[in-house]
């Protein structure tokens, strides 16, 4: 597997794996696909409970990580020619604020109390953070954090492949798509069966896999 294919792989497993963790953990929210909780704030609009008011607050958390990474990522290109390893680094950060808010916030049973909403927003902000990069870091790479194109990419490729238009270019594009599709699925399985057993701690696994990618030479900025 090439690097890049690791990458977009990791990358795509920890948005898999955050986004379960947070869903589970934080009365329904979406920390990597925020434009879910657009239709969860319809639901519970119609059906009131006490997680509209985390979900709200997700959407500037987002907006504020995508904005404070574009100007990371033109200082960095400015610097150091690459944007990568200063854009994993801030995500490291912000999930490791938002693992240690969640051991603050224990237990989780109020939506509104204040180390619960702290909670959501970073986690919002470190997985904004991620999107962000996918467009000004790692534009070579597949999408990681919302799969819905990535998956309507990859049926119509093998669609393709099925009627005899196979080549080179059509296999590497399967490739391309499918590895980290899959890892997001594995990651969202992983993050689930991870939290019910050590609760938000679970998210030092994926702050290990954003490390390490840091380290690594080919993200050296």
């Amino acid at each position: 597997m090439s690097r890049p294919l690791l990458t977009s792989s990791a990358l795509g497993f920890t948005a898999g794996y955050v986004d379960t963790v947070g869903f589970i953990a934080l009365f329904g929210l979406f920390t990597a696909h925020v434009t879910g909780n657009f239709v969860l704030i319809g639901s519970e609009l119609a059906h009131p409970t006490h997680g509209v008011l985390i979900k709200f607050l997700a959407f500037p958390a987002f907006i504020a990580a995508v904005a404070m990474s574009r100007m990371l990522a033109l200082y960095a290109d400015r610097r150091w020619n690459s944007a990568a390893r200063p854009l994993l680094v801030l995500q490291v950060l912000l999930l490791a604020a938002c693992m240690l808010s969640g051991w603050r916030a224990q237990p989780i049973v109020d939506a509104s109390a204040p180390w619960v909403l702290a909670t959501g927003v970073l986690g919002a902000a470190a997985m904004g953070v991620q999107n962000a990069a996918g467009r000004l870091a790692f534009s070579n790479l597949t999408p990681t954090t919302v799969m819905t194109g990535n998956v309507t990419q990859l049926v119509i490729e093998v669609v393709d492949l099925a009627r005899g238009a196979a080549d080179d270019a059509l296999r590497g594009r399967i490739q391309k798509f499918l590895w980290p599709v899959l890892a997001f699925g594995a990651g969202a399985i992983c993050g689930a069966f991870i939290f019910l057993q050590v609760s938000l701690w679970a998210l030092a696994l994926p702050l290990i896999i954003l490390a390490s990618l840091a380290l690594s030479p080919a993200n050296q900025a």
